[in-house]
């Protein structure tokens, strides 16, 4: 692909409670732009705003593009590359045999993995990256406004 398609993508979610208000962000790099998308729920848990984070930066692409995505989240790092196809082996059951929690927003990152050419990358959380603490604080900030609200 053509270097200006080459994406950095940082994303992260957060709930104030667990369940409870929540909020996702993600900050898009492309060709020395900053594009910051996030939003929340009312009432969510943490891993589903993690999913909805790289959910949202994912479908603001409508062409293919070559995404990194940059998260602390190993639910999603690891439901993507690992978990993920054991599941659909057992018919969306965990090892346990128990149904997935948030099938279906598994099922639309894995579109969203296919279309696009994905690659996902480990950050700490919380150990100084720059971009992984703004969006931090940008999923903190969207959970609080869903919390005055109801």
């Amino acid at each position: 692909m053509e270097k200006e398609n080459f994406i950095e993508i940082y994303v992260d979610g957060c709930c104030l409670g667990n369940p409870g208000p929540g909020g996702w962000a993600c900050i898009i790099k492309k060709n020395n732009e900053e594009i910051i998308l996030t939003d929340g729920e009312p009432f969510t848990t943490n891993n589903q705003m993690e999913l909805k984070a790289v959910i949202s930066a994912l479908s603001y692409f409508k062409e293919p593009r070559k995404i990194k995505i940059y998260t602390d989240s190993e639910y999603v790092l690891k439901g993507i590359t690992q978990w993920l196809a054991l599941w659909k082996k057992r018919g969306f059951k965990t090892s346990q045999g128990t149904p997935v929690k948030n099938k279906e927003l598994w099922e639309t990152l894995e579109k969203l993995t296919n279309f696009h050419q994905v690659e996902f990358i480990k950050v700490s959380a919380h150990s100084g990256n720059f971009y992984n603490e703004k969006a931090d604080r940008i999923a903190k900030k969207s959970a609080k406004k869903w919390k005055k609200k109801f």
